[in-house]
Order: C-alpha cells, then structure tokens, then sequence
C-alpha cells in the first residue's frame, strides 16, 4: 500500500490511474450496458484494447502543463469529461439502443423537459461505479490523501506519451481493419464503430461528420435538386383510379397513438387468474371494419429522434436526420413542403396540432411554424394538475376532452393532429379510476405496465371518437390512427418473448425486425371498400397515400414515400439507421439476411446476390436523398410545385381561441366551424368520460 500510495503521488501515477479508471468504466459499459455483438476471441482482445489509446492521447494534454496544479487540474477536467461521457451513452443506450451523437447534444436542451421520471427509470444500481471516484478522487487532492507532484515534467515525456497514444490508435485501427474492412470507408453501424474504436473515438468521428453536414448546407445550390427530382420522378407511384379523391374535401383527423406497436392489435393479455383482457378493444375495432384502410406490414422508419422522426416523416415524407432530431436540429430554420402548407394552398384547409405537453418539447413551437400549421395548442392551453398528467404531458383522456374547446373553433375543412402521449415510456400504471386493467408479469416493469397504459389508450380513443359522432364531425372527416415508434425497445424484448408465444432463448434479431411494425389506420366512414392490405410500407409512405385519398395529386411535389393503394408501390421498407430493410421476401436486421416468410437465414450466395444488392442500393438511395433535401435545405430553392413559400413569423400560437373567434365573427354566416354551425353552441358538453370500472360494467338496453 506505501509503494501504491507513492506511485500516485507521482505525477505519472496519478496519469496512468485516471487512464485505468476510464478503462475499466469503458468495458463495464461495453460489457453491461452496451450490446455490441462480440462474436470471438479476437474481437474481445480489440475491445479491452481500444479504451486506451484515445484516453491516453486526451489526458496527455494535461502533461504538456508544466504548472503543477494547473497540470492535475486540467487532467481533472479531461476525466470527468470522459466519465460523464461514457455514462451518459450508457444512460441513453438504455432507452434508444444507441450512442449520443453530436447533434444529439445540441439538441439536449429541445428535449430536456419533462424527463425526470423517465431518467431515474433508466438508473441502475451498478451506476455508482461510474461517479464514485469522479467524488472520491478531488476529495482525496483536497484533504491530500493523494498529493500534487510539485516536478514538472519535460515536454519530451508528454511529447512521448501523445506518441504512445497515437502509436496504439494505428494499432487498434489496423486490428479492426483486419476483422472488419473498410471500417470508415463504408456505412457500417454505431455499434461496430464503438467496439473497435471505442467511444472517444466514435464522437470525434461523428463530430467529423456533423461539420460536413453543415458545411454541405452551407454549399448547397439549386443544381443539387436535380439528382432529388430524377429519384422522385423515377420513384412516383400514380394513385389507384378507383380511389383517388375518395376522401376528397373531408377534415382530416390525424391521432399519434404514442409508442404503439402492431403486436397490441387483437392481442390479450392472461392475468394471473387466467382471465384474458382484450388490451385495446376499440382500436381492434377499427382495425377490421370495413371502413378503414388498415395495414399489417406498415413499420415505423424513426431514429433518435423518435416521435419527432415520426412527425418529419408523417407530415414531409422525408426521413429524420441520420444523427439526432430533425426538429431540434433543422425544424426551426429548414423550409419545408408539409402537409399543412399543401392541403392549405391546394385545398383551403386550416391546420391544428393538439398537444398536452410544453411547447418546446422537441422544438415543436418553432418547427410547426415552418411546417405551416396554423395553430399549436400545447400544455399552457390546457388545465394540466399533477393529478392528471405526468412528465410528457396531459393524460389522454383529459387531453381529447379538453381540445374540444378549440376543435369546434377550427374553420372546415381542417387538418388537425392529436398527440397522446400516456402510452409512453415508463408506462406507469394509473392511481385513479383509470386503474384496473390487470398488469403483466415479465420481471420487467417496462414491459408490466406497458399493456394498461394502452389499455388506457385505446378507452380515450373511443371516447374522442363518440364525441366526434355525437357532435357530427364524424361523418364528414377521415381519420388517420398510426403507431410513432417502438415502444418496448430491442433490449428488452426478449422479456417480452414469453408473452408473444416465443422464447427468449431462440429470440433474434430477425424477431426483433418483426416487431418494428406500428398501426396505420385510415377510416372513412362511409365508404365500404376497406379492409387489411399485407402491403409492406412504412410512415415514408403515408403522406402521398393520404394526399390521393384526398385527391390531391402528388407528381408536383418531392416526396419520397410511395401511395401504399397504388399498384405500383415497391414494398420495400428502408430504416433509418441503414442496418435495415423490410420486404415481402427478405429482412435485413442488424448485418444479418432473413426470409421474411420463416425468419430462417439467407445462403451467403444469394445474401450476396445482384437481386439483394439492389434493395440495398435502393433503401441507401432513398436514406441518402433524404438527407441531401434536409442538410442542404434544398427546398428553398424548390418552386416546381407552385406552392408560396411560408413566413413563419406570419405564425402566432398565442391567444389562438381568441385569433379563432375573430375569424368566426368576420367570417358571419359563412363560418364553416362547428362551433357555427352549431348555432354559436359548444359542443363541449357532447364528450363523456368514464372510468375504467364503468368501462367493464354490463351494458343494459336502459343504459
């Protein structure tokens, strides 16, 4: 212990105890938090490799300080630095399957709101090891258990050491160029660029790569739409005849079913007595009625930035960006071709967003402005206790009731979207009347509440829809019901296996790919050529699918998605993060080739087949033209479709009620609001509630 206590108060000591404590944070993270597919020996040897090189280059830094407490100081720094840096990708790991890219921290501060439940869900009990000594060690140089070494060093011995770091990165590159070749040249996925480089390494990198992104923005010019116009042109997919229009000058009623999974569909949950429960009654409902148009093969395309993915891709047909969210990085500056914009100057539509939960959560105040929505209701419109809300906003049940107050008000026909957000993660079980439906039994309390909160879900979505019936809005209104994202993450879903008839033994990634699937419902009532399509698509493909229902033609406009009615949709389902496809035949998940049919894998000849390579060359294609659009902000230089720019400063989401008034009172006896042609009545009182006991009670003919 006196040899141990002398060696770190040396100045080198101290140096080589801060490399081994990244060390040992770096693998108790690649070992436990991380799932990086270690499949040999040599892999494992690069793995504890790598931690070192990137560290010791860093914390070299300090030697060239000859101060001595300016020297310790600086290295102090550079290691907590580094330790926050690992345990923050451990956290975020834990909830998105991924790293913390660059433009993930700068949008942190879009997205920070309303987290801290979530947060706390997401802490381990092993976690203390990542901050103990980042406590302990400044403790230990204040009370000088561990003293300053008042000798400098020589400039030559820091000089060596950067040199040693430099030589072990060549090292570490050239082992994980032989295991893996063309490890930067080609598109390979997050997690191999951290198990063979480390972590350090991986945020430089794409650090890297995120000036690039911006500097292409900055160099984009007009000649660059000419490659996005060839794709769309080549890749448009003219509308079925049959069914173009037949929606045609109907409202449109958007409702985000948060974190929703196809699986929920017709599925039902065995209590412990052996009872099942029907999770989401109401919704299966719809799902088979003959007026909706659902699909079974539709898959989420979201990355990182998740619902606000889902958004970019439901309303633009585009993707989200390749690092962080679209939202929180462009949605405020980006132009943008969206829905609301194209139905409002092609149609006359006015556009609402309704949301229970701040405003500048995901940045949607400003990002909505440029998308052309005309009105955004968030939490301060509503009346939101902690009674009936948590840390994403108002319940559902409330929130559908509570927007009917400004509903009523929007000029028809309109374009609104509704955002649930109780089925969100960490899916708590409610403590009021709501509480009831029975609670799952996997060992994992994600997934154990997961089915009540949708439950819960599902009772609020045939609430809103009685309303809409009652206060004749229904009949002359299409309404859009489609899954965001996952909502129990590919970590956890071999807890789930059990409940879905698999075991988690035999569960894989082919598994994990099937499960990506979300609902995508359009009801019109009325009409009776509905049905569940097997079409493979994806929220790509929803926007020219509901344009043409519309009967809104869509060869003007850049969209990347296909018509999912349209005969000539290609089926094929790219995601985000390119290490993933969907078609009829084939599923690519994870660098791994499957049928689609029986999840066996693909023989290595045909995996590597000119049939197969074209479907990579296809979805990479699309991911690619998608993110020249959105980094190079090309639609500013976009007119073929004729449509005027949007101002957002002509946007104003304060006093909307009172905005919305004013144009009812101009507009006199030609006012097409509800709220009008009510005779000036709410309609508020039209939307009834219930608890969840009542839900169950019998129905008698008196009732």
């Amino acid at each position: 212990m006196k040899h141990l206590t002398q060696w770190v108060n040396k100045r080198m000591g101290f140096f080589a105890l801060l490399v081994g404590l990244i060390w040992a944070k770096s693998i108790l993270a690649y070992l436990v938090d991380f799932n990086l597919g270690i499949e040999n020996t040599f892999q494992y040897f690069i793995l504890f490799l790598n931690p070192f090189a990137t560290t010791i280059l860093l914390l070299s830094i300090a030697l060239y300080v000859r101060k001595p407490l300016h020297s310790y100081l600086t290295m102090l720094v550079i290691y907590i630095g580094l330790s926050v840096l690992i345990y923050a990708n451990a956290s975020y790991y834990r909830e998105f399957t991924d790293f913390i890219t660059i433009n993930t921290m700068l949008g942190a501060g879009a997205v920070s709101s309303g987290l801290g439940e979530s947060a706390l869900r997401l802490l381990r009990p092993h976690d203390i090891l990542y901050f103990l000594d980042v406590v302990l060690i400044p403790v230990l140089l204040i009370l000088k258990k561990i003293k300053i070494d008042p000798k400098p060093l020589r400039a030559r011995v820091a000089l060596a050491f950067s040199v040693l770091g430099a030589l072990l990165f060549s090292a570490n590159l050239s082992l994980a160029e032989a295991d893996r070749p063309q490890l930067l040249g080609r598109t390979f996925s997050r997690d191999y660029m951290v198990k063979y480089l480390g972590l350090n390494f991986f945020t430089a990198y794409d650090g890297y790569q995120t000036y690039q992104t911006n500097q292409v923005r900055a160099e984009a010019s007009p000649n660059d739409l000419l490659d996005v116009e060839n794709y769309v042109d080549d890749h448009y997919a003219a509308p079925d005849e049959n069914l173009f229009g037949l929606a045609e000058g109907k409202n449109v009623i958007y409702i985000h079913l948060e974190s929703f999974q196809q699986f929920l569909i017709d599925y039902q949950l065995t209590d412990e007595n052996g009872v099942a429960h029907t999770v989401t009654p109401f919704i299966n409902s719809l799902y088979h009625d003959n007026q909706t148009f659902a699909f079974d093969n539709f898959f989420h395309q979201v990355k990182a930035g998740k619902t606000s993915d889902a958004e970019t891709l439901m309303e633009n047909s585009l993707f989200g960006l390749a690092q962080g969210s679209l939202f929180t990085q462009l949605g405020g500056k980006n132009t943008f071709e969206a829905a609301p914009n194209i139905l409002k100057q092609e149609a006359g539509y006015t556009s609402a967003v309704f949301h229970g939960n701040a405003g500048t959560f995901w940045n949607r105040n400003e990002t909505y402005k440029n998308l052309g929505f005309d009105y955004f209701f968030d939490a301060s419109y509503y009346d939101v206790t902690s009674e009936n809300s948590f840390q994403y906003g108002l319940h559902d049940k409330p929130f559908f009731d509570q927007s009917v107050q400004y509903l009523e008000h929007l000029q028809q026909p309109f374009y609104s979207k509704f955002i649930a957000v109780s089925n969100h993660y960490p899916y708590s079980t409610f403590e009021n009347d709501d509480a009831g439906f029975p609670i799952a039994d996997t060992g994992d309390e994600t997934i154990n509440g997961y089915f009540a909160t949708a439950n819960y879900l599902d009772t609020a979505v045939e609430e809103f829809f009685n309303y809409l019936k009652a206060s004749g809005l229904y009949e002359n209104s299409v309404i859009v019901l489609y899954g965001d994202h996952y909502g129990i993450s590919d970590s956890r879903n071999a807890s789930l296996a059990e409940l879905l008839g698999q075991s988690a033994e035999t569960w894989d990634n082919y598994d994990n790919a099937n499960l990506q699937r979300v609902p995508y419902m359009i009801h019109i009532p009325g009409q009776t050529g509905g049905g569940i399509s097997h079409t493979y698509g994806g929220q790509v493909d929803a926007l020219p699918t509901l344009l043409h229902l519309l009967g809104v033609e869509t060869d003007d406009y850049i969209q990347l998605g296909q018509d999912m009615l349209s005969p000539e949709h290609d089926q094929i389902v790219a995601f985000r993060d390119r290490n993933g496809f969907m078609t009829e035949k084939y599923v690519y998940y994870h660098n791994t080739l499957y049928y689609t049919a029986d999840g066996s894998l693909v023989p290595e000849e045909e995996a590597n087949s000119e049939q197969v390579q074209k479907i990579h060359d296809a979805v990479d294609q699309q991911l690619a033209v998608s993110d020249k659009i959105n980094n190079g902000d090309l639609f500013r230089f976009y007119t073929d479709s004729g449509l005027e720019p949007i101002e957002a400063s002509d946007f104003n989401y304060q006093n909307q009620l009172e905005q919305m008034e004013t144009i009812e009172s101009d507009l006199g006896s030609e006012s097409t609001s509800l709220y009008s042609q009510n005779g000036g009545q709410s309609t508020m009182d039209l939307y009834q509630t219930k608890s969840y006991q009542e839900y169950l009670a019998p129905t008698t003919p008196e009732q």
